[in-house]
């Protein structure tokens, strides 16, 4: 058994003496960047005493090819979530439930390979729920221990636990304290007695190194379309702004279209960069991502307006919740036709 432990600030670095000498496989869910992205310093930890084996996608790759090139990566079959512009995202996932469950058998069907080729000890998943093995430790990483769905809420949310349960152990990473959590109600525990906080996790760091400053960051995350149609917004409400605006677009694809000399665009930069624009810029703009709020919470980001995904409850929830605790300014994205930079 893995012991408990608090990894609130450097948690971490109080990784239980049992994760030594193991061969470990690790994959995150490929529903975006932030799956992946938070999983990078739970990575580094690992690697100091053990042989750590990643589980990638075409998405999550992106950001383990640069982190870790020199870690084996095993190609899992991807998810491949997309959002609609019509429905909310509990309606699509209901309806492409016969999908899925296609892909969870799949990975299961992986997972028996991959640890058999590479004698597996340790499974960790961030939120992939076929995962999980009863030949070896299997862990799960979720900050969704209750599911904000709508109508579908206390549906979603056993059916969740349904897959929970599957796991030896369940890390939130999040304060366990109610007062200083991130999450609000979505990760407070009830009734599950394998559940450990590890506090915020982020890949992100401090830095003294100053970048060009900007007035306006705006991070860019997500599926698509919803992702570019965003940045269509943001660029075309830019075009009446004489502030300096940088877009990181999250992305590999190609920008079309004309461009104000006023912003800046880049894709993907490195988390050192990432880091360093942050720090620097006045206001930072952003969906309400959990893995994103736990960035700008590690960097101590005051200045911020979120835009929730539309449809997308969970975001909606923590946007609100953000506003009430952080007092962070919220704009829905049918609203940005009337946003001024």
């Amino acid at each position: 058994m893995l012991c408990k432990g608090k990894f609130y600030h450097r948690f971490f670095l109080l990784f239980c003496d049992i994760l030594r000498n193991k061969t470990i496989f690790i994959a995150p869910l490929d529903w975006g960047l932030g799956h992946a992205t938070r999983c990078v310093p739970l990575i580094k930890q690992l690697m100091e005493n053990n042989k750590v084996i990643l589980g990638v996608t075409k998405t999550t790759s992106f950001i383990f090819d640069e982190e870790f090139p020199d870690l084996k990566k095993v190609n899992l079959e991807p998810y491949n979530i997309r959002y609609s512009k019509k429905m909310p995202l509990s309606l699509i996932l209901l309806l492409d439930s016969m999908r899925i469950s296609k892909v969870i058998k799949k990975e299961k069907e992986q997972l028996k390979m991959i640890i058999k080729e590479y004698q597996i000890d340790v499974v960790i998943s961030d939120n992939r729920f076929g995962l999980h093995n009863a030949n070896v430790e299997s862990i799960y990483i979720t900050h969704q221990l209750n599911i904000h769905a709508g109508v579908f809420s206390f549906c979603a949310t056993k059916i969740h636990r349904h897959y929970i349960k599957k796991f030896n152990h369940v890390w939130v990473p999040d304060f366990e304290e109610e007062e200083k959590s991130l999450a609000g109600k979505l990760s407070r525990n009830s009734g599950l007695n394998n559940v450990v906080y590890l506090g915020p996790l982020s890949r992100l760091s401090f830095s003294d190194t100053v970048v060009e400053k900007f007035d306006f960051l705006c991070l860019l995350s997500g599926p698509e379309p919803l992702r570019t149609e965003l940045e269509l917004l943001l660029v075309n409400n830019a075009k009446h702004s004489g502030k300096r605006i940088c877009i990181v677009r999250g992305t590999q694809s190609v920008h079309t279209g004309n461009l104000p000399e006023n912003v800046t665009l880049m894709n993907m930069p490195k988390a050192a960069d990432l880091s360093r624009l942050i720090q620097n810029s006045e206001t930072v703009i952003c969906r309400s991502g959990y893995s994103t709020l736990m960035d700008l919470h590690h960097l101590k980001k005051k200045s911020v307006i979120l835009i929730p995904t539309p449809g997308q409850h969970e975001q909606l929830y923590l946007a609100d919740y953000w506003k009430k605790k952080f007092d962070m300014r919220v704009v829905q994205q049918k609203d940005l036709p009337c946003f001024k930079f």
